[in-house]
């Protein structure tokens, strides 16, 4: 059984605190209206009492803006009427100014009108001097052509005639000195050009031979090169096409031909056979072959050596071949191969001079003589032989022109096909490069003076500088100066046309007119 009077209690101290807790509410609330109340009518007291405050302190602001803003009226006033002033004064100032220039133009137009008055019958005075100068000249003039017996205008032709014959004769003499000094100057450049050069390219090879000797280590030998009735060196001989020269000359074979490499090839196998000792036909042929094999080898190292001493590259290898045998092959004498180096380098060093193109004019030089290494066995001479072959293996125009134009069978094109030509005469006419046996020597000059005194209007002619030039001596009464030009043209075909020569011929012509008079 449950204790009710317990639970009673219990529910009874439930609703007071109950009530107690909410009368504890009602109160706090009361308490804190209270105080927001207090504290809204403060507030509202402050704000009045800020807003007061801001109104008295903008109408205080107002005053002094409005204080400031008189003060500054009052100085802009101020401002602005000095200014005023100052305009004032400066207007009166260029006024008087005005004033001023105004009275001095015045007087000036009165002094401008004297004058002009002046200049008026000044000028009615020259006209009167004018008129009596032109009357004057006009009596003058009559009377001057009654005396000179010719018309003013016939006077004036004869004058201008006079003048301009004048003239004519003045420009001819400045012409003429100005080419006389622009040839000195040319010659003297030119000349200091190919020294340069020459002394750069200095060479020591001199003229080769047409024949080689072989040595042998004793006399006994040469029966054995002869053979059993001759058999040796009939076989030798059927091979390489050279002739063997064996005579009284102690230990020594002479090899003899007109081709170098054959001689070369006849050298080397001769050399191999005394060194082997067996000598016979069959061994002979072998040593023939084996010969003309290093000599093909040799002829590409030559050919390599050629382009590799002159700094061409990219050439052709047959090209190369082809200068290889070159180093085989003789011009009066001189060896083909060291005379187109020699022009190759001659040509890189003028070259450089004048500004050009140093490759290609070693390159021209270097070939220009390329068809000499095959002109014996094709058809044509080896300047046209050269041109085809450059042609061939992809040389361009430049390098064809300057081997086809280097002895004058076509025109230059380039000023490096000029320095091809001016190269190639001086290696060849550099002392010992070429031989020439006296007697053509001496019928060379005679045929070159009997050409020039074939033509008409020829009295003497001399072949001088070792037949390098031709100094003609004409009759002035039948060659005037017109035809001088003409007859050196003739003589010079002529000489092309008839004479075979190394370099180039001079054709000098000499017209002289002499008067006498003895004075008594």
């Amino acid at each position: 059984m449950f204790n009710i009077p317990v639970i009673v209690y219990i529910l009874i101290g439930i609703v007071v605190a109950i009530g107690v807790g909410i009368g504890a509410f009602s109160l706090g609330i009361a308490y804190r209206k209270r105080i927001a109340e207090a504290q809204i009518g403060s507030a509202e007291e402050k704000a009045h009492t800020i807003i007061d405050d801001a109104i008295k302190a903008a109408e205080a602001e107002r005053r002094e803006m409005m204080l400031e803003s008189k003060e500054e009226n009052i100085r802009a006033k101020n401002e602005i009427e000095q200014e005023v002033r100052e305009r004032r004064n400066e207007l009166q100032h260029l006024e008087r100014r005005l004033i001023q220039k105004e009275e001095t133009l015045d007087r000036r137009g009165l002094s401008f009108e004297k004058k002009e008055e002046t200049l008026v019958s000044k000028e009615k005075r020259v006209e009167e001097l004018r008129v009596e100068i032109e009357s004057i000249q006009t009596s003058q003039l009559e009377e001057l052509e009654r005396i000179a017996g010719l018309t003013s205008d016939e006077a004036k032709a004869q004058l201008l005639s006079n003048i301009e014959d004048e003239v004519k004769h003045e420009s001819a003499m400045l012409i003429k000195e100005i080419e006389e000094t622009a040839k000195i100057e040319a010659d003297k450049k030119a000349k200091e050009i190919l020294t340069n050069a020459i002394q750069k390219c200095a060479v020591d090879h001199v003229v080769d031979t047409t024949v080689s000797v072989v040595p042998l280590p004793n006399d006994e030998m040469k029966g054995r090169i002869i053979g059993r009735e001759g058999r040796n060196i009939r076989t030798l001989e059927t091979l390489t096409g050279i002739d063997l020269i064996i005579d009284d000359t102690p230990e020594a074979v002479i090899l003899s031909g007109f081709d170098p490499i054959r001689r070369e090839v006849a050298r080397i196998a001769l050399e191999k056979l005394i060194v082997d000792g067996r000598i016979h036909p069959a061994r002979i042929e072998e040593m023939v072959e084996k010969a003309r094999k290093e000599v093909e080898t040799l002829i590409r190292e030559e050919g390599e050596a050629a382009t590799f001493e002159t700094g061409v590259h990219g050439v052709h290898s047959e090209l190369i071949r082809l200068l290889g045998k070159m180093k085989f092959r003789t011009s009066y004498g001189q060896n083909v191969l060291r005379h187109s180096i020699e022009v190759s380098n001659l040509c890189g060093l003028m070259a450089a001079e004048l500004g050009l193109d140093v490759r290609l004019a070693k390159r021209a030089g270097l070939l220009h003589d390329i068809g000499k290494s095959v002109d014996y066995e094709m058809e044509g001479s080896h300047v046209s032989i050269g041109a085809t072959l450059c042609r061939r293996y992809g040389e361009s125009d430049l390098v064809i022109n300057a081997v086809e134009a280097h002895h004058g069978d076509v025109d230059p094109e380039s000023l490096i096909a000029v320095l091809v030509q001016a190269a190639d005469t001086i290696s060849a006419a550099r002392p010992g490069a070429r031989r020439e046996s006296l007697e053509t020597y001496i019928q060379r000059l005679q045929n070159l003076e009997e050409i020039a005194d074939s033509f008409e209007g020829v009295e003497k002619s001399f072949a001088i500088q070792a037949g390098r030039e031709l100094r003609i001596m004409v009759i002035p009464d039948q060659i005037d100066d017109a035809n001088l030009l003409h007859l050196a043209r003739d003589v010079s075909k002529r000489i092309e046309n008839d004479l075979e020569y190394p370099g180039q011929i001079k054709v000098n012509i000499i017209r002289e007119t002499r008067a006498i008079e003895y004075a008594k």
